[in-house]
């Protein structure tokens, strides 16, 4: 199960490329994991330190660490590194092969923990997806009020 709180995906449709002249844009999701749930209540936003293009966005690690640092620190623990987000100048996103090997690595990184995957479309749709045991799995998701 994925939960993206409300506020999160605001911030994150804030970045949508939806005019030829935006860039592809991202950064890391913080929150929380019970099992195999993820919880999306944080995120970062690009920094001047990326990297970004019209197709290509590269994440700097250092503001993005920075955040999640003193994030989980403000918690005591609690509040964690739990996924990654960008944005595809596209109506249906999907991810790219560099998308999949970049999760791979990712996933691998975090010993098996589950991690949330998202990438915000130029219009209405999103793709979400968990990545646990190994396998990445899409995620249908439903706005609940």
């Amino acid at each position: 199960m994925l939960l993206v709180e409300e506020s999160v995906l605001a911030r994150l449709h804030a970045f949508r490329q939806d005019a030829p002249h935006k860039l592809e844009a991202g950064g890391i999701l913080l929150g929380y994991r019970r099992g195999a749930h993820v919880h999306v209540s944080d995120a970062t936003v690009p920094s001047s330190q990326d990297t970004r293009a019209r197709t290509r966005f590269h994440r700097a690690a250092q503001h993005h660490q920075a955040v999640a640092l003193a994030q989980w620190r403000a918690s005591e623990g609690l509040l964690d590194y739990v996924g990654e987000w960008h944005t595809h100048p596209e109506a249906m996103p999907q991810p790219s092969p560099i998308d999949l090997k970049q999760w791979r690595i990712i996933h691998g990184l975090t010993h098996r923990e589950p991690m949330a995957f998202i990438i915000v479309g130029n219009h209405d749709v999103d793709w979400y997806g968990v990545g646990h045991h190994g396998r990445l799995a899409e995620i249908p998701m439903h706005a609940e009020a």
